[in-house]
């Protein structure tokens, strides 16, 4: 941006290369450029969250590092039904755990599992999110289960595949239970932080 230029927002004299507007805090770069709005970080294609400062990059989002409390059982079960369909965003390991307790109990109860099986899905995602994996290496024990099962008829191949089936459910619990990134990734704020929309409550 060359000296000279204003302040589409508020009129003010901009310097050479502003990203921002020291007056009103207004961004003055193009919106498609290819860098976050907030804090002018670099950002990939399909990024929905800056890597940089945690702002959601469609709705302007932005984190502001107040931690939050951690979630209890009623306010995990909340979650779980208020994000019913949610695959997107992060999930703590407390909200995590004890959506799971919630559906170990619920399913005691016949066939009450199935009202919980699509939040369950959501949730594990939002959890490997939150540690920077993709949602979708939830499916991986099930993966090699289903391909242990079509080489039942050869034992040797059958006896390996057990013990592939393990080691994956082992290593899927270990990252289920890992802490969580600090601050922002790829798959959005940190859960732990407020955002600049979402005031903290004690």
């Amino acid at each position: 941006m060359a000296v000279g230029q204003n302040c589409e927002n508020c009129g003010a004299a901009l310097g050479m290369g502003a990203s921002f507007c020291r007056d009103c805090g207004a961004s003055v770069r193009p919106v498609n450029d290819g860098k976050c709005r907030t804090c002018g970080s670099e950002i990939q294609a399909d990024a929905e969250f800056c890597g940089g400062c945690g702002t959601n990059l469609i709705s302007d989002e932005a984190s502001i590092g107040t931690e939050l409390p951690m979630v209890g059982f009623g306010g995990a079960i909340t979650r779980g039904f208020s994000n019913y369909f949610t695959f997107s965003g992060r999930a703590t390991r407390a909200e995590y755990w004890w959506w799971v307790l919630f559906t170990a109990l619920v399913g005691l109860i016949p066939l009450a599992g199935l009202v919980t099986l699509i939040p369950m899905l959501a949730v594990t995602s939002r959890r490997l999110h939150d540690i920077g994996k993709s949602g979708w290496v939830q499916i991986m024990p099930w993966t090699i289960v289903a391909v242990t099962l079509v080489l039942a008829l050869e034992t040797a191949l059958f006896v390996i595949g057990m013990i592939a089936v393990f080691a994956s459910f082992v290593v899927l619990i270990v990252w289920l239970a890992k802490k969580g990134d600090e601050g922002p990734n790829k798959y959005g704020p940190d859960p732990r932080q407020a955002t600049s929309q979402q005031p903290y409550r004690p």
